[in-house]
């Protein structure tokens, strides 16, 4: 049986990257994998974080801290767990140096870039330097059998950045519960639209995000002045950045078309099911879960060509890939509003019927067996010199 460790800092079913490292390890013991996981708190061995959260700036310093401990202390203690567990293939999910398998979820240089401040962002926060340099290292270097990465545009970032990946790099991308995320019954559409009193004419689309700049949320709300029959309902965002989002509505002259919702503990489920569409016309997104959350629940899809998007998005079957302008996107929205509620549900469910976690699981299965595999040849080898 192929033992696996999952090394991530948090896992727990919901969004992000605790989210994936879920799902991965319900998955993989489906499939008959011996499953184990170090975390954060299994490398803190039980002690609290030092700094306690009570606002945006201890937060900050909190989510620092936690980075490069887990680099230096983090991946010390992770070492020592692998060499008392040789046979298991470690999974590596956040900013452990050590494991058999790192899975991208994002390279952070990549984001400012593309947004066109990283300089600034460097200056304001050393711990992006320092994430930056640490990652350099990663893919340069040998501290990974393997690099997953979720798309192939994705491969070719880390090329660009880089200029080279010492690991060979493997395209594995994210999953989607099916099960959870569905189009919702006329009854739970109606339910979930009472909540916002929302009636059957209202055309509705969602932005779920916390990075309000990076994901567009600004570009979504001016898109409303060329889109003038639609809602839009934003889920996500600390209380500081909502109320300058809020303000920025305002100044646009669309907040009586916008509502702000804010963070959400429980899922989006019932937000996707009183939606009409998703917009995202964000600068960056290594693969962008909500895209094929939305889907899989019937909603066509309006975003850039970042993450998973240019390889499931096609234009006027589930939704429109957009450059990122106002004008194009509000156009974009306006057309599928024209259309009658669920008149792209199947073509968008049907594009993620490839995508359900099993599916992911038993490629990173495949993975971990290649790996059994090397790791015997090479021991054999040792043998026989």
């Amino acid at each position: 049986m192929t033992r696996i460790v999952q090394m991530a800092p948090f896992m727990v079913a919901g969004a992000g990257v605790p989210g994936v490292a879920w799902n991965l390890d319900r998955e993989l013991r489906k499939l008959g994998a011996n499953v184990d996981s170090f975390t954060f708190q299994r490398a803190r061995m039980g002690k609290p974080d030092p700094i306690r959260v009570r606002g945006r700036i201890t937060a900050r310093l909190v989510s620092s801290w936690r980075t490069i401990w887990l680099t230096t202390v983090g991946t010390r203690r992770a070492r020592e767990y692998l060499a008392r567990n040789r046979d298991a293939v470690a999974i590596v999910h956040g900013s452990f140096l050590t494991g058999d398998i790192y899975v991208s979820h994002g390279v952070l240089f990549a984001a400012m870039r593309a947004h066109g401040s990283s300089l600034w962002r460097y200056l304001r926060d050393p711990t992006n330097l320092y994430a930056h340099m640490r990652d350099r290292g990663r893919f340069r270097g040998r501290a990974h059998r393997r690099i997953v990465v979720l798309t192939p545009a994705e491969q070719q970032t880390l090329v660009d950045l880089y200029g080279r990946v010492e690991p060979p790099v493997v395209v594995i991308p994210n999953g989607v519960d099916l099960e959870a995320y569905r189009p919702p019954s006329v009854e739970e559409r109606r339910t979930a639209r009472a909540r916002f009193e929302l009636d059957d004419e209202a055309r509705v689309a969602i932005f779920v995000g916390h990075e309000f700049e990076r994901k567009g949320l600004p570009i979504a709300v001016e898109s409303l002045v060329h889109a003038p029959t639609v809602l839009l309902l934003v889920v996500g965002g600390i209380r500081p950045i909502v109320d300058e989002a809020r303000a920025y509505a305002e100044k646009t002259g669309v907040s009586d078309r916008v509502l702000f919702l804010g963070e959400q503990q429980h899922g989006i489920h019932g937000f996707l099911a009183a939606a009409d569409m998703l917009v995202l016309p964000s600068v960056y997104e290594s693969s962008g879960l909500v895209i094929l959350e939305a889907l899989a629940s019937g909603l066509p899809v309006v975003s850039t060509r970042v993450g998973v998007a240019p390889e499931i998005v096609s234009d006027g079957v589930n939704g429109y890939l957009v450059d990122r302008e106002p004008v194009e996107v509000g156009d974009r929205l306006e057309r599928i509003a024209a259309q009658p509620p669920g008149a792209f549900s199947a073509a968008a469910r049907a594009s993620v019927d490839g995508y359900s976690w099993t599916a992911v699981a038993q490629q990173y299965l495949d993975l971990a067996r290649e790996i059994e595999a090397e790791r015997a040849a090479e021991a054999v080898a040792h043998t026989t010199l």
